[in-house]
């Protein structure tokens, strides 16, 4: 990643970081983390409404599915890890599709899991994996609608970014190909290069979203008040309430709610959506056990690096 990745991580090693942090603690630590490493990708050199910034969750509100279940995916198919750990994910990944929130068991074991499966590897193999997985697996499943969103506030000279739980190696990626100004999301630790399979903090959602637009807006110049926030999520509700311009992408129910509640704009890009459920649970899991014994059960992981 760029200067403001390696300029941070620089000042956690595995023998400062913190023990014991709580919840919130754990969210500030993961949101400064995020606003840190958040490479500028795409800049406008003079942007015409420079105060103002539009902020993107990415699952289901930029893109159909989880893109870390994605890059998992594109992953497994490079032998990174075993097939029973893609099935699992593939399970998580159905669920989350259909039922269209976030489960916290779900959080909470992506939480204990995440990177986890990187370590040893290093972040330029990791960025170039990337690349080639999100044309593979990524870039058809980018909503039209959200897209276009993103592309009115650049046209109005306005700086758009991704904020996601996603790691931000995958966010970058994303923010670049979609041509948005730049991302901040999970921070994974290295040193020297190397992943050590650890979070710098936390995941980034929930709360510490809010902590990486706060810290961002406050690097960048930013009056929150005149930013917009998109997301499909409730759990996304403290990132939306800060700024002045919320609105509900592909909303779960308890967003819907909210967002009826209190005036925000509330868009659905899903198509016949409630009406398949049933049969779309069907085909999902079919197609995610289908698609694990096709890559055959004796698939070993990779081996580690020293």
């Amino acid at each position: 990643m760029g200067r403001y990745f390696h300029s941070y991580c620089g000042r956690v090693t595995p023998s400062e970081r913190p023990r014991r942090l709580n919840l919130q603690q754990r969210s500030a630590l993961a949101g400064e983390a995020a606003a840190a490493s958040a490479e500028v990708e795409n800049e406008l050199r003079t942007p015409s409404d420079p105060t103002a910034a539009a902020f993107f969750d990415v699952d289901n509100t930029l893109m159909q599915g989880a893109s870390i279940f994605h890059f998992a995916r594109g992953l497994h198919r490079r032998k990174f890890f075993t097939t029973r750990e893609i099935a699992e994910a593939a399970w998580k990944q159905a669920y989350f599709r259909i039922v269209g929130v976030e489960d916290p068991e779900h959080v909470a074991d992506a939480r204990n899991s995440a990177l986890s499966f990187i370590a040893g590897h290093t972040t330029t193999e990791l960025e170039q994996l990337g690349e080639e997985i999100f044309d593979e697996s990524m870039a058809h499943r980018v909503w039209p609608g959200t897209r276009a969103l993103a592309q009115l506030h650049l046209d109005e000279g306005q700086r758009v970014w991704l904020v996601t739980a996603a790691p931000i190696e995958i966010a970058a990626i994303i923010a670049r190909r979609l041509g948005l100004t730049g991302a901040m999301g999970t921070v994974a630790e290295h040193v020297d290069g190397v992943y050590t399979g650890q979070l710098v903090g936390d995941l980034l959602h929930g709360p510490a979203k809010a902590e990486a637009v706060k810290a961002l807006a406050a690097r960048e110049g930013l009056d929150l008040a005149r930013c917009s926030a998109y997301s499909d999520s409730a759990n996304d509700l403290p990132m939306l309430s800060m700024v002045g311009d919320p609105c509900a992408i592909n909303p779960d129910a308890r967003l819907r709610a909210h967002a009826r509640a209190n005036g925000w704009r509330v868009r659905d890009y899903r198509t016949g959506r409630k009406a398949a459920r049933a049969g779309l649970v069907a085909a999902a899991v079919a197609g995610a056990v289908s698609g694990a014994v096709a890559a055959g059960t004796t698939v070993r992981a990779r081996g580690r690096r020293p």
